[in-house]
């Protein structure tokens, strides 16, 4: 009878698609967990594919080179060395055979598998599928059956796949036929406040069950998700005995014993020896690290040398750039201040002030020929403004929108650099934007950043230097960014308060509206608003549903964000109150 198991707990940061890099990935892990005497290594949810995978699971050459992936890590594993779980999605070619015609989706588990002694030992495929917010697994997964345990080196290891582990349906059936030790594998993505309830949830299983439980989640950024880390072990107490940090990439030898104990069926339970535990962040440090790590992995994994970003001396695209140079090192952000007429020389101050603190290459750009060349063009058509040589109104002030963007992207296009567009979630909530203007880019790292947390995390940044970050120490973001008024300059004396609340009400109007989904008489009622106002808002919020859907992607931080958490019609006849 098996007395102790060396779990190594494999939190990394694999690629969608990179079947091979991946692969590479958990064999280092694996000679890394074996040169201190690991018999299990444990990676995370879908591993081998990258998570998440989306249609690609849909394509069977894909399926097909996964399949050769994992059988060799299998034919690996014969070597005397560790065993490893992991992820994998799975194609069962015997049912895809009798039944003939069927699509692909019906035959494909998203599975979790040991492979020991050369061989594919176990499968257990995920029996909970998740089907709401950022997750429909439910259009290209088929469902596994309430799953038993697997035998790992004499030790029977009840595996969950992620979603598994949030209702007790899986433990409870693992529990009753005979597991000691619940492992789950995740591909769980960050949310603000979200890792507390991963360890309440998990606190509740080992509650219910008696069994300790190991949960390993992977690390890195996936188009908008970032996905936090944060691996643990609880004992069979519920306490707390490894702790993996957010956002990097670690790996961490568990050990476990079996002991007697009269609580449990078997007459034994398994403990585990308490380990490193690195203090979770929480608030502006970890908002902060999952924008890092976000636009991080976009711009490495997508291949893009470098980013470029306009500078116009406001909070946002300082914030931007600081978050940049953090992810990627000064040498590869490159900032462009493009003025107008309306640009005062504090803003281009300040701009200025955002290069050298950060130490970026800065260039300045006028724009200004761009705009009369266009008065010039479109004045016989459109008619001219009241000023001689300007079109005049919002007409005007979106061409110097659209000037800035046609700059920034002929940059990018002569040097490859990818454009970093600067805009928050309270400006694309209410349409406070232009589109093929301030909107263009690749990347958006403050998508799913309301303005006043745009202002707490630039103060929090000036005051913190991030465990990880590639900037300099020190003060980042100007102080005259965070504390003068908000403004476009796209005419004399604006301010965005001229055309929004304040945003303080704002963004309070809006989280009521987006994050809890409440009508404006809850809203007006719970805050002392003018229910006029949060209709307004409400409105705006409605009608900028086009631009929201061309609008470049970027980091997820909040429950919903203005993508794929929250699906509106474009075309939508409900004019009522929400």
């Amino acid at each position: 009878m098996t007395e102790t198991l060396k779990i190594a707990l494999a939190q990394l940061n694999p690629t969608v698609g990179d079947i091979a890099g991946n692969l590479a990935l958990i064999r280092a892990a694996r000679a890394g967990a074996a040169e201190g005497g690991a018999d299990l290594v444990v990676a995370s949810e879908l591993f081998l594919s990258g998570y998440p995978p989306e249609d690609l699971v849909l394509k069977p050459h894909f399926l097909e080179e996964l399949r050769g992936a994992l059988e060799a890590l299998a034919e690996e594993t014969g070597d005397g060395g560790p065993a490893v779980i992991l992820g994998c999605p799975w194609l069962d070619k015997e049912s895809l055979k009798a039944a003939p015609g069927a699509q692909l989706r019906h035959h494909v588990s998203n599975a979790a598998f040991l492979l020991d002694g050369g061989k594919i030992q176990a499968m257990r495929a995920k029996y909970d599928l998740p089907n709401y917010s950022v997750f429909d697994e439910v259009r290209i997964f088929k469902p596994g059956p309430l799953p038993g345990p697997v035998n790992c080196r004499g030790v029977r290891l009840g595996l969950m796949v992620c979603e598994d582990m949030w209702s007790q349906d899986v433990s409870e059936c693992l529990e009753e036929s005979g597991a000691e030790i619940l492992v789950v594998i995740n591909g769980s993505p960050y949310e603000s406040d979200k890792a507390g309830e991963r360890l309440q949830l998990a606190a509740a299983r080992v509650a219910e069950t008696g069994l300790p439980l190991l949960y390993v989640n992977q690390v890195g950024g996936q188009d908008e998700l970032v996905f936090d880390g944060a691996s643990f072990a609880l004992g069979a107490q519920c306490n707390l005995r490894v702790l993996l940090p957010m956002f990097e990439t670690a790996q961490s030898l568990t050990t476990w014993t079996r002991s007697e104990s009269a609580e449990t069926n078997s007459g034994f339970s398994w403990g585990v020896a308490e380990g490193a535990q690195t203090p979770p962040l929480d608030g502006p440090a970890a908002v902060y690290g999952a924008l890092v790590l976000g636009l991080r992995d976009y711009v490495n994994k997508n291949g893009f040398p470098s980013v470029v970003l306009g500078l116009s001396g406001g909070i946002d695209s300082a914030l931007s750039a600081a978050v940049a140079v953090d992810a990627l090192g000064s040498e590869r952000v490159h900032g462009v201040m493009m003025p107008s007429p309306y640009s005062s020389q504090g803003s281009l101050d300040d701009g200025a002030e955002t290069g050298s603190l950060l130490g970026i290459k800065v260039d300045t750009v006028s724009i200004e020929p761009a705009m009369t060349a266009f008065a010039e063009m479109l004045g016989p058509v459109i008619g001219a403004g009241e000023e001689p040589g300007h079109l005049g109104g919002v007409t005007e002030e979106n061409i110097q929108a659209r000037a800035r963007g046609v700059t920034l992207m002929a940059v990018s296009n002569k040097t490859g650099a990818m454009v970093l567009s600067t805009g928050n979630k309270s400006e694309l909530s209410v349409g406070y934007a232009t589109l093929y203007g301030d909107m263009c880019g690749g990347y958006n790292a403050l998508k799913d950043v309301y303005k006043t947390d745009v202002f707490a995390l630039a103060r929090w940044r000036n005051e913190n230097f991030p465990r990880g970050a590639l900037g300099p120490q020190g003060r980042a973001v100007p102080e005259n960014s965070i504390t003068k008024p908000p403004s476009a300059e796209l005419r004399p004396d604006q301010t965005d308060q001229d055309s929004l609340p304040p945003y303080d009400d704002l963004d309070s109007i809006l989280k009521g509206l987006i994050e809890e989904e409440l009508s404006v008489h809850d809203i007006a009622a719970r805050g002392g608003y003018d229910p006029d106002l949060v209709n307004r808002v409400w409105r705006l919020l409605e009608l900028s549903e086009y631009k929201r859907r061309q609008a470049a992607p970027g980091v997820k931080t909040t429950r919903r964000n203005l993508s794929r958490d929250r699906r509106y019609p474009i075309t939508n006849a409900f004019k009522g109150p929400a």
